[in-house]
Protein backbone atom coordinates (compact mmCIF):
# COMPACT_ATOMS: atom_id res chain seq x y z
CA UNK A 1 0.00 0.00 0.00
CA UNK A 2 1.04 3.96 -0.98
CA UNK A 3 1.55 5.98 1.70
CA UNK A 4 3.25 10.03 2.08
CA UNK A 5 5.19 10.47 5.11
CA UNK A 6 4.12 14.19 5.36
CA UNK A 7 7.13 16.07 7.68
CA UNK A 8 6.95 19.03 9.50
CA UNK A 9 8.53 21.33 11.75
CA UNK A 10 8.45 24.60 12.91
CA UNK A 11 10.37 27.56 11.09
CA UNK A 12 14.09 27.57 12.82
CA UNK A 13 13.50 23.99 14.42
CA UNK A 14 16.16 22.18 13.71
CA UNK A 15 19.88 23.13 13.01
CA UNK A 16 20.98 26.12 11.45
CA UNK A 17 21.37 25.96 7.66
CA UNK A 18 24.89 25.97 6.78
CA UNK A 19 26.22 24.91 10.16
CA UNK A 20 28.17 21.91 10.96
CA UNK A 21 25.14 20.13 12.88
CA UNK A 22 23.08 20.99 9.48
CA UNK A 23 25.74 18.87 6.98
CA UNK A 24 26.02 16.20 9.66
CA UNK A 25 21.74 16.09 9.20
CA UNK A 26 21.82 15.94 5.39
CA UNK A 27 23.79 13.23 6.03
CA UNK A 28 21.46 11.32 7.62
CA UNK A 29 19.37 12.73 5.29
CA UNK A 30 20.82 11.27 2.30
CA UNK A 31 21.23 7.95 4.53
CA UNK A 32 17.74 7.27 4.85
CA UNK A 33 17.19 8.27 1.61
CA UNK A 34 19.24 5.29 0.60
CA UNK A 35 18.16 3.13 3.02
CA UNK A 36 14.63 3.32 1.48
CA UNK A 37 15.68 2.88 -2.01
CA UNK A 38 17.92 -0.38 -1.19
CA UNK A 39 14.37 -1.08 0.76
CA UNK A 40 12.91 -1.19 -2.86
CA UNK A 41 9.75 0.88 -1.20
CA UNK A 42 10.94 4.86 -2.26
CA UNK A 43 8.21 5.93 -4.83
CA UNK A 44 9.21 9.27 -4.77
CA UNK A 45 10.10 12.28 -2.33
CA UNK A 46 10.84 15.74 -2.21
CA UNK A 47 11.73 18.70 -0.17
CA UNK A 48 9.55 21.72 -0.09
CA UNK A 49 10.86 26.09 -0.18
CA UNK A 50 9.54 27.41 2.76
CA UNK A 51 5.98 28.69 3.41
CA UNK A 52 6.96 32.37 2.42
CA UNK A 53 7.02 31.16 -1.10
CA UNK A 54 3.51 29.99 -1.03
CA UNK A 55 0.43 30.87 -2.57
CA UNK A 56 -3.07 29.58 -1.56
CA UNK A 57 -6.04 29.63 -4.23
CA UNK A 58 -9.85 29.16 -3.46
CA UNK A 59 -12.71 29.58 -5.36
CA UNK A 60 -16.16 30.29 -3.34
CA UNK A 61 -19.62 31.16 -4.97
CA UNK A 62 -17.94 31.89 -8.24
CA UNK A 63 -15.25 34.04 -6.88
CA UNK A 64 -11.93 33.16 -7.13
CA UNK A 65 -9.39 34.22 -4.63
CA UNK A 66 -5.41 34.15 -3.80
CA UNK A 67 -3.87 34.84 -1.19
CA UNK A 68 0.70 34.39 -0.15
CA UNK A 69 0.95 31.52 2.29
CA UNK A 70 -0.50 28.98 3.79
CA UNK A 71 -3.73 29.69 4.94
CA UNK A 72 -3.72 28.09 8.20
CA UNK A 73 -1.74 29.45 11.61
CA UNK A 74 0.31 27.15 12.82
CA UNK A 75 3.66 25.97 14.53
CA UNK A 76 4.67 23.64 12.30
CA UNK A 77 4.75 23.92 8.64
CA UNK A 78 5.22 21.10 5.95
CA UNK A 79 8.87 20.68 4.79
CA UNK A 80 8.70 17.64 2.37
CA UNK A 81 7.43 14.35 1.75
CA UNK A 82 8.65 10.69 1.13
CA UNK A 83 5.86 8.62 -1.02
CA UNK A 84 6.61 5.07 0.11
CA UNK A 85 5.16 1.59 -0.87
CA UNK A 86 4.79 -1.04 2.11
CA UNK A 87 2.75 -3.51 3.34
CA UNK A 88 0.72 -1.57 6.12
CA UNK A 89 0.60 1.04 8.58
CA UNK A 90 3.00 0.10 11.13
CA UNK A 91 5.74 -0.62 8.26
CA UNK A 92 4.98 3.22 7.41
CA UNK A 93 5.45 4.14 11.14
CA UNK A 94 8.29 2.26 11.70
CA UNK A 95 10.47 4.13 8.13
CA UNK A 96 8.71 7.30 9.58
CA UNK A 97 10.29 7.24 13.12
CA UNK A 98 13.96 7.01 11.14
CA UNK A 99 13.67 10.25 9.82
CA UNK A 100 16.08 12.90 11.19
CA UNK A 101 13.71 15.18 11.78
CA UNK A 102 11.47 13.58 14.34
CA UNK A 103 13.70 14.72 16.89
CA UNK A 104 12.05 17.76 16.57
CA UNK A 105 9.17 18.23 14.07
CA UNK A 106 6.68 15.67 13.35
CA UNK A 107 5.72 13.31 10.11
CA UNK A 108 2.04 12.71 9.32
CA UNK A 109 1.69 9.28 7.74
CA UNK A 110 -1.83 8.93 5.05
CA UNK A 111 -2.49 6.56 2.97
CA UNK A 112 -2.96 6.77 -0.78
CA UNK A 113 -6.47 6.41 -1.66
CA UNK A 114 -6.45 3.91 -4.75
CA UNK A 115 -8.67 4.88 -7.14
CA UNK A 116 -10.32 2.73 -9.73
Amino acid sequence: MRYLLLIYSAPGAGPEPGSPEAEAEMAEWYAYTQELQEAGVLLGGEPLHGTETAVTVRSRDGEVSRTDGPFAETKEVLGGFYMIDVADINEAAAWAEKLPSTRYGSTEIRPIMELG
